[in-house]
């Protein structure tokens, strides 16, 4: 009998151990808020435009940051060695529905789109593999991002990669903490026998904290290919006969900086993307370049330099006044360069009811000149020029 009591005490004592030197964290957020847009196209013309709008009202799913359920864990190996895991999928809390078409292949719906890796951690820093955003994701901490979410994200955040694109295939090192500088690096495989440049990317930079001031530079490009590790370029070897396997497709640079003065943050960036394969979508359809009839998405703007200055005021600790604007300054392709020019103007506040439940209200207004309006949230205005959204919602983190 005390032979196995003894011998239950030991097994019970092991349990405990190993439970103490791994652990596994179930966590996620749920935000959804009511959006009224203005002239919302409503109609396709020959030329891919429409002077036809009118408003709409909608209850949208991740405003400021995507709806997700996440799952992540820590091992300790022993020596300062540790395991290292994070499964992070996506919803529409709206309609329940899971969130994420991957562009290749068409149709293609991920369980766990948003974050998938393994890998192992350190002294040295940290190495993962799977699918993950890089450091332009990181730094988004510095930038409108932040405050706003996706509601910056049509008028460039999207394009130069601050909403936090994913990259498969990838393999990614990271910098232990280096007297407040972090560094990293990135490589996605475009995993093309015979052609190791075929859809493979890359991308590294640094990020520096230090009391008020934060500073970030990072850089990122991408290639064609049948396995496209970018996520946010076409995972074909052409596009309707522009470049093939191995190309350049997307290349972006970042540079910004933010500031704690008293109770504001103050933050500024600028980032340049550039797609050499680009042009125009309207051109492919009808043969015919349209004044104004270009977009701010992928594959119709050779160039785009983004500008960025915002403020985030604690009245209180509980209560946050929000503002940014910015400037995207576009340059197309197959029309002799020309110009477009998109501004967008950010006004909000965000209302912390506890540390991990906020209220927020935003209205943002989006104009376009010699450029079609993509629209606050993605619903394009046609051929009109300018647009206002309104959004009241709630935010949850567990």
């Amino acid at each position: 009998m005390k032979k196995s009591l003894i011998a239950l005490a030991v097994l019970g004592a092991i349990a405990g151990a190993a439970q103490a030197q791994s652990s596994v964290t179930i966590y996620g957020i749920v935000d959804t808020g009511i959006v009224y847009t203005s002239k919302v196209s409503t109609a396709t013309g020959a030329n891919g435009l429409s002077s036809n709008n009118g408003s709409k009202f909608s209850v949208n799913s991740g405003v400021i940051q995507g709806s997700r359920l996440g799952f992540k864990g820590v091992e300790d190996l022993g020596g300062g060695l540790k395991a290292l895991f994070q499964l992070e999928a996506g919803f529409n809390n709206d309609t329940g529905a899971l969130n994420g078409q991957d562009k290749a292949p068409s149709g293609t719906v991920n369980l766990f789109r948003r974050k998938s890796v393994v890998g192992l951690g350190g002294n040295f820093g940290s190495v993962l593999l799977g699918r993950q955003t890089d450091i332009l994701d990181d730094v988004s901490q510095w930038t409108s991002v932040q405050d706003f979410g996706g509601v910056t994200g049509t008028v460039g955040h999207n394009l130069d990669r601050l909403e936090g694109t994913r990259t498969n295939n990838s393999i990614r090192y990271n910098t232990p903490d280096l007297s407040g500088f972090t560094g990293s690096l990135i490589y996605g495989f475009g995993e093309t026998a015979g052609k190791t440049s075929a859809g493979q990317s890359f991308g590294l930079g640094g990020q520096y904290a230090n009391g008020p001031l934060g500073l970030f530079a990072a850089y990122y490009q991408s290639k064609l290919g049948t396995t496209a590790s970018d996520t946010s370029i076409l995972g074909s070897t052409a596009f309707a006969g522009h470049g093939s396997a191995g190309d350049t497709a997307l290349k972006t640079f970042s540079l910004g900086a933010s500031y704690q003065v008293g109770p504001a943050r103050l933050y500024g960036n600028w980032s340049r993307t550039k797609q050499p394969l680009a042009f125009s979508s309207t051109a492919a359809t009808t043969g015919v370049i349209q004044p104004g009839s270009f977009t701010v998405g992928s594959f119709n703007n050779t160039k785009a330099d983004i500008f960025e200055l915002g403020v985030n005021y604690a009245v209180t600790a509980p209560l946050h006044l929000l503002a940014s604007v910015q400037y995207n300054k576009l340059t197309f392709a197959d029309a002799g360069s020309a110009k477009g020019k998109l501004t967008q103007i950010n006004l909000g506040t965000d209302y912390f009811l506890s540390k991990r439940t906020d209220l927020y209200a935003f209205v943002s207004n989006l104009r376009a000149k010699d450029a079609v309006n993509p629209g606050v949230f993605g619903d394009s205005t046609g051929s009109d020029n300018n647009q206002t959204a309104v959004a009241v919602g709630i935010r949850h983190k567990f």
